[in-house]
């Protein structure tokens, strides 16, 4: 699957995009879980992704996705949303 990043969450991951290959359907809650633990260590003077993701709202393919226990496939495409602007 696609994840995109935006904003602060760019800055917390230190990518625009990464890929995740998934070998069967998982929650977008289990795919927040993955992305902690593959970034574990923020950029220096950047927040940690989970403290981000915390706060952040989610598209999948495009609209919104506010449930964690969607479920993902290795087709989709996650973006991640932090507050924009102090919201």
């Amino acid at each position: 699957m696609l994840i995109r990043y935006f904003a602060a969450a760019r800055a917390a991951a230190g990518t625009d995009t990464e890929t995740l290959p998934l070998d069967a359907p998982i929650t977008r809650h289990q795919v927040e879980a993955l992305l902690v633990r593959a970034h574990h260590q923020p950029p220096p003077g950047q927040p940690p992704l989970a403290q981000v993701l915390a706060r952040s709202s989610f598209l999948l393919d495009g609209v919104a996705c506010p449930d964690p226990a969607t479920v993902l496939t290795d087709m989709s495409v996650l973006d991640v949303l932090p507050p924009f602007s102090g919201g």
